[in-house]
């Protein structure tokens, strides 16, 4: 598995029963608190390997830092943060590298360990499937949100909660139940991601808006044009991809494709498995995971919203 679908994991085979599974991010600060900005940098680079049904390994940290700038206690806050999210993972960090850096940033290198025919790419949705979003979207939205001092105090610790909460339950229910396509959502919004994962499986897809979960605090900021750049950007790139039914608001578009930090799982499931999927992930703590649409038959690859 590599770059031609797009997938956010590399998985080299090692043997028929080993492959090596390896992806990395980073980016700079979507929180103003260091602990849970390098919680939630742990967290959102887990995810590709967590996408994938593959439990993660080892990790190395990655930081850029502004040593002449910021306090070193800050950086020591930050790590602390990326450390015990690597802990609740089950997995260690041992080791990493540093530059100095005008603006701070930290993420990880994931390395996991799977059979190679068990790990589960973004290729393999199916006409007929049933798609599974298993955190709110709004993620990208807020976050803009508290860098323009828009947001409440209790909405930055609901969102952080959010971006900080692993996807590791739905992997493992993901693996558990089996499913044929799977994927996070993050920099490029519900709808860019899907539209990898229907292009990579020349299959395409219905979104229903209706049944999206979505971060109520995030309607109120996108009405009044509070939105990141990379949302923007998300609208603009997939116009050729995506049919809306005239019924749905700009708002609801940029809310479709909206940029998240560590958001949830998409999932194309069978359908005759869905609700025994559904209950699982509830009872795995995976609260929020919601039905949003379904996989329908077009080689292009193409994505319609209705209602």
């Amino acid at each position: 598995m590599g770059f031609d679908t797009s997938d956010d994991v590399a998985v080299y085979r090692i043997s028929d029963e080993l492959a090596l599974v390896m992806t990395v991010d980073y980016f700079t600060p979507v929180v103003d608190d260091p602990y849970s900005f390098g919680a939630i940098a742990a967290a959102n680079s887990l995810s590709d390997v967590y996408a994938k049904g593959v439990k993660p390994l080892v990790a190395l940290n990655l930081v850029g830092f502004p040593m002449r700038t910021l306090s070193l206690d800050t950086l020591a806050e930050i790590l602390k943060g990326g450390a015990a999210k690597a802990g609740e993972a089950g997995i260690s960090i041992v080791g990493g590298h540093s530059i100095d850096d005008p603006e701070p940033k930290y993420g990880l290198v994931v390395i996991g360990l799977a059979r190679p025919g068990e790990v589960i790419s973004n290729a393999a949705a199916r006409v007929g499937d049933v798609l599974i979003l298993t955190k709110p979207l709004g993620i990208g939205i807020i976050t803009t949100g508290i860098k323009r001092d828009r947001v409440s105090p209790e909405t930055i610790a609901k969102v952080t909660r959010l971006m900080t909460f692993l996807n590791r339950a739905a992997s493992e229910v993901m693996r558990e139940i089996g499913v044929h396509a799977a994927t996070d959502v993050t920099g490029f919004g519900l709808l860019g991601h899907l539209h990898e994962m229907t292009a990579a499986s020349r299959v395409g897809a219905m979104v229903y808006l209706s049944q999206v979960p979505v971060l109520p605090e995030a309607w109120e900021l996108v009405r009044e044009k509070v939105v990141p750049g990379g949302s923007l950007s998300n609208h603009k790139f997939i116009d050729g991809f995506v049919t809306y039914d005239p019924s749905i608001s700009e708002e609801a578009q940029l809310v479709l494709c909206d940029a998240q930090t560590s958001g949830g799982l998409l999932i194309s499931a069978p359908r005759e498995g869905k609700d025994r999927l559904l209950a699982r992930l509830r009872e795995a703590g995976v609260t929020e995971a919601a039905e949003v649409g379904e996989v329908v038959e077009d080689p292009q690859g193409k994505i319609w919203v209705c209602p």
